[in-house]
């Protein structure tokens, strides 16, 4: 949600968070990731000091998986170029909403399983 925040703030020509301050923003984002899979490794039963090995193995899987998939955008994205076809004006807004509505769909989902009391 975050992102779909910023795209539509550049497109409107306000400066974001992520422009302003890009290491804090990587910062804060790592650091929850990396809290949130050191906890989930110790749950799981994996010695604690095998942690870090696991958390670095990890973060190499992730890491060779997103240039992949970066590899494959662009790739596609060339292919798309090539094309004597243009996007709608407002086709910038696929992305932001499609982030709202799989943000909305994942916590619908993760709700029910929270010991909420009203």
């Amino acid at each position: 949600m975050f992102l779909a925040t910023e795209i539509v703030h550049a497109r409107s020509g306000q400066i974001g968070l992520t422009e302003r301050y890009p290491w804090l923003i990587a910062f804060i984002f790592g650091l929850f990731h990396g809290l949130g899979f050191a906890g989930a490794l110790s749950e799981i039963g994996v010695p604690q000091h095998e942690v870090p090995l696991a958390l670095f193995m990890f973060n190499v899987g992730v890491e060779s998986g997103q240039i992949l998939f970066i590899v494959a955008v662009l790739g596609l994205l060339a292919l798309l170029r090539r094309l004597p076809v243009t996007a709608p004006a407002g086709a910038w807004r696929l992305v932001p909403y499609s982030i709202g509505i799989a943000a909305y769909w994942t916590i619908d989902r993760v709700l029910p399983f929270l010991p909420l009391t009203v």
